[in-house]
């Protein structure tokens, strides 16, 4: 009876909480002063033509910064937790099961298409919606089915690291470039900010999209890889 009542005022102390968020829900007549600046000025700041871009690369580029190391701590916390030794899993245990034909066959046809899609993504994301998180979401997502077609497979390491590194290296290089040669971390216009809509736009956006796209694809297919629990 305790446990019941206990769980009633939580949820009562809940819904009391977000009670007020539910009558600010909605959309405003008007964008407010710091969103209307954003829109305002970066198209002509960035040529980016996806504004949302932007602001997470440019305007906010240290918060950016901060989930890409989230992510990198992560990845590296589930390596090192999930190994044979921690799980226990002798060498002889756990015999696999083979994948089926479809999706042996599946895998074959879509991992091209899925690289080269999440590709497109980070690489068009200063014009359409989507970035280097998106893109490299959708890369891990080639490795996995890839993984699941072939359940004795396992991902290069060392390609992986090289990626991570490379691209983590490069991302904080360009936003040194940008503190050094513009305005400011990460800022863009170190390189020539070309035409709004074109993909050869945005300065360095693109690059740094790129970046960032090669690394979270990078750390999600690592992560991927420990969660089968035979990593020595």
């Amino acid at each position: 009876m305790m446990r019941k009542v206990m769980v009633m005022l939580a949820l009562a102390g809940f819904a009391f909480a977000f009670l007020p968020l539910a009558f600010m829900a909605g959309v405003v007549k008007e964008p407010g002063a710091l969103a209307s600046a954003y829109l305002e000025n970066s198209p002509r700041d960035f040529a980016a033509a996806n504004v949302v871009t932007a602001i997470v690369v440019s305007y906010r580029g240290f918060d950016t910064l901060g989930e890409v190391a989230v992510l990198f701590a992560a990845t590296a916390g589930v390596g090192a937790l999930l190994t044979r030794k921690r799980l226990g899993v002798s060498e002889t245990a756990g015999n696999k099961r083979e994948a089926t034909e479809i999706l042996r066959t599946a895998t074959g046809i879509l991992t091209g298409l899925l690289v080269m899609f999440g590709a497109y993504i980070f690489m068009h994301g200063h014009l359409t919606p989507g970035g280097g998180f998106q893109g490299g979401v959708v890369i891990a997502t080639a490795v996995l089915l890839n993984l699941l077609a072939s359940p004795g497979a396992r991902v290069a390491h060392g390609v992986m690291t090289a990626v991570e590194s490379l691209s983590g290296a490069t991302y904080v290089g360009l936003g040194l470039l940008g503190a050094f040669l513009a305005w400011g971390f990460l800022d863009p216009r170190t390189l020539p900010l070309g035409t709004l809509g074109a993909l050869a736009s945005a300065g360095a956006i693109p690059l740094i999209y790129s970046a960032i796209g090669l690394k979270v694809g990078a750390e999600l297919s690592g992560m991927l890889e420990a969660l089968k629990g035979d990593r020595e």
